[in-house]
């Protein structure tokens, strides 16, 4: 398949990059910053560029059968509407193309019926400007008639892919405490290749 992946340098990012080769994917990047990709170059494509602005997407994204995008702030402590502005510019340049599907990491804050670990309440307290920029992201997406999957995981670590997390649709699975960022790239590239989970919010735990 020929996927875009969005927020290529950060942790989800590079393990999306790095995973979709090794699986036979062609792969263009759309960052402002294409530095951490260096060892890649040979094997991608790398487009600079400004992921809030829809015309630039527009242009990089024809041609592509998919968007993987683990787009986010760096600091979820950071006042500020970055995601909601970013999905806005995202499907309003996806309407201009061929390419309808996407898939986009949020965050498990958003599951109001998890009480073990008590996600939305500490999203609550402690991020409260992320789960408000992440609810009006998912918003969007929901209402923007594209083929979405929203992946909502819980707290992230550094620890190589497993293969073996848990999926539930819907929720957040029980005591899904924390879960790879290699294992979120595993999930999403696994989902875009069988075309699985369109439309639907996907809780996802090691």
């Amino acid at each position: 398949m020929k996927l875009v992946v969005l927020g290529a340098t950060g942790g989800i990012g590079l393990e999306l990059v790095k995973q979709a080769i090794a699986r036979g994917h062609s792969v263009t990047t759309f960052v402002r910053s294409p530095e951490p990709l260096e060892s890649f170059r040979d094997r991608i494509s790398i487009v600079p560029g400004d992921l809030l602005n829809s015309a630039q997407l527009g242009q990089v994204l024809k041609g592509h059968d998919a968007v993987l995008s683990s787009f986010g702030p760096r600091d979820p402590r950071a006042n500020g509407n970055l995601l909601e502005s970013f999905a806005s510019a995202l499907t309003e340049a996806m309407q201009h193309t061929s390419t309808r599907r996407v898939i986009v990491v949020s965050v498990a804050f958003l599951f109001k019926d998890v009480i073990i670990p008590p996600a939305y309440l500490v999203g609550r307290l402690l991020f409260g400007h992320h789960v408000a920029d992440a609810t009006a992201m998912e918003k969007i997406l929901m209402k923007s008639g594209l083929d979405w999957t929203i992946v909502r995981p819980p707290q992230l670590t550094d620890k190589p892919r497993t293969g073996t997390y848990r999926v539930r649709e819907g929720h957040l699975p029980r005591f899904g405490f924390k879960i790879s960022r290699a294992d979120v790239a595993d999930y999403m590239i696994k989902t875009v290749e069988n075309h699985a989970s369109v439309g639907q919010i996907i809780g996802v735990s090691n």
